[in-house]
């Protein structure tokens, strides 16, 4: 007996397979739709090149919701007043973490569509006791902040961002370095005459962490002056110019937040103009994207949107700001007794374990220069939209939340339906490394959440790199899933 052939193996019966291929993102948009482009990324650009810290990037996101009609949540909660479909609020905490919502016709404990994003980038901050003399020179003593490459951080200009609580408890802000006509700081290095015996060490021990130690003055008080008695003279003039300025005494530098960061704004990059070079864009570009998106959302939603940004991602998110704190269960139990009379614990709990979440962080791109630790098929690139990470981690994925397969899907379609350009990303090969995100800290309450970001060259050092058209697929992924039914 002759076997029949299989239907399956006639051409006519087989189905057509579309290859999928990850492409500029350039070409998918119209011209009216690259204007809208070009103006996102100008309003962009003069955010990072004003939110330069924690704080600042804090107060410039606040200021936007609240003209934007955006009221305190805790006044209100102080005021009595409830809450209706469609009020916008916000919570401020310490300064540096930011939530923002506009409420949904569902209850709460149907859970919020949220998007998270940190606003703390690698730095250097002065240590509590910085200022001191060595030779004629007067310098600050500095601890850095989240992960660099030390030898970065040198002979670039450096500007000096931060506050100081004085003895009476009024609080000073500085800002030296950023205005044209303000002097910028720096860190010296080795001339290349005598640096030999450094060129010959790998770079974690050419360049120590207590060797990054920022110049601030040269210049001593004249020794006929007042204070003859004090040796330290080039010291002695930047604490005459901080009393005399700021009303600062040395004393003053035990409670202060002073961080140092490049001087000057960002900028365009490239002959074209298609990219954005500038210092913090880890994780100024989500952050920025995620306030934008949530303030120009169209209509009610169904469920209440929300947006947080939060401090201290870089170093594990820890303290009273960062997101391994109860701040977000605790806003949403303030944001459950502001919507009803019938607050419990349980709505709290229901409301998180059913959100949905983008956790929006930024994720490395292929960089052609080094290849060695590029994982070809399986690494963003850069121009072909934002990246969708359904994992993090390092090596064997450990801290990672790792998005479900349905939530992933759910995003595709969103984003598809919207007309974004995504792309799917890891950080480089598997043994070669790995990062982390706020994505766990959510993960930990049930809710679904997968990270989903702008994609980087030079992620961590003093000026990052992105795709114009990667930035504003940042801002219509974001506002398309606030929009999204």
């Amino acid at each position: 007996m002759t076997a029949k052939k299989s239907t399956k193996d006639d051409p006519k019966n087989r189905q057509t397979v579309t290859p999928w291929k990850v492409e500029t993102a350039w070409e998918k948009l119209s011209a009216a739709e690259l204007k809208q482009l070009e103006a996102y990324c100008a309003d962009y650009i003069r955010f990072l090149s004003d939110a330069k810290t924690e704080r600042l990037a804090h107060d410039i996101a606040l200021a936007m919701a609240q003209k934007a009609g955006f009221v305190d949540m805790d006044e209100l909660a102080a005021a009595g007043k409830k809450l209706k479909a469609g009020a916008k609020v916000y919570r401020s905490y310490h300064g540096k973490t930011l939530f923002l919502a506009q409420i949904g016709k569902e209850p709460l404990e149907k859970g919020l569509s949220l998007i998270g994003a940190h606003i703390d980038s690698p730095r250097l901050d002065a240590k509590p006791n910085p200022l001191y003399q060595d030779d004629c020179m007067a310098l600050l003593d500095t601890h850095y902040y989240g992960g660099i490459k030390k030898y970065q951080w040198v002979t670039i200009p450096l500007a000096l961002h931060g506050v100081v609580i004085r003895r009476d408890g009024t609080k000073v802000s500085l800002n030296i370095g950023e205005d044209p006509g303000d002097p910028v700081l720096t860190i010296t290095d080795l001339l290349p005459h005598l640096g030999a015996e450094q060129g010959r060490k790998n770079l974690s021990e050419a360049f120590s962490g207590e060797a990054l130690n920022v110049l601030v003055a040269s210049r001593p008080v004249p020794k006929d002056d007042g204070d003859k008695d004090y040796k330290e003279r080039t010291k002695l003039r930047v604490l005459r110019l901080l009393k005399d300025t700021y009303g600062i005494e040395e004393e003053d530098f035990a409670s202060a937040e002073l961080e140092l960061v490049p001087a000057g704004p960002a900028r365009e990059l490239g002959l074209d103009r298609s990219m954005i070079m500038g210092y913090g864009q880890d994780d100024r570009v989500c952050a920025y994207a995620t306030i934008r998106a949530i303030l120009d959302a169209k209509g009610i939603p169904g469920r209440t949107r929300a947006a947080v940004i939060c401090d201290k991602e870089e170093i594990g998110s820890y303290g009273a700001t960062g997101m391994d704190s109860r701040f977000m269960e605790n806003t949403v139990a303030e944001l459950a007794a502001l919507m009803g009379d019938s607050y419990s614990e349980l709505t709290v709990r229901r409301a998180l374990a059913r959100s949905r979440m983008l956790s929006a962080d930024v994720n490395a791109l292929h960089d052609p220069a080094f290849p060695e630790v590029s994982s070809p098929n399986n690494m963003a690139k850069m121009g072909c939209g934002i990246v969708i990470s359904k994992y993090t981690g390092a090596r064997g994925k450990s801290g990672s939340s790792d998005a479900s397969a349905e939530f992933v899907g759910e995003i595709r379609r969103i984003f598809n339906d919207a007309g974004v350009a995504w792309q799917m990303g890891e950080l480089g090969k598997v043994d070669c490394g790995g990062g982390g995100t706020i994505a766990l800290y959510l993960a930990r309450y049930g809710m679904d959440v997968v990270d989903c970001g702008v994609g980087l060259l030079s992620m961590h050092a003093p000026q990052e790199s992105a795709s114009k058209v990667d930035i504003y697929m940042g801002y219509k992924a974001y506002k398309a899933f606030f929009e999204a039914k």
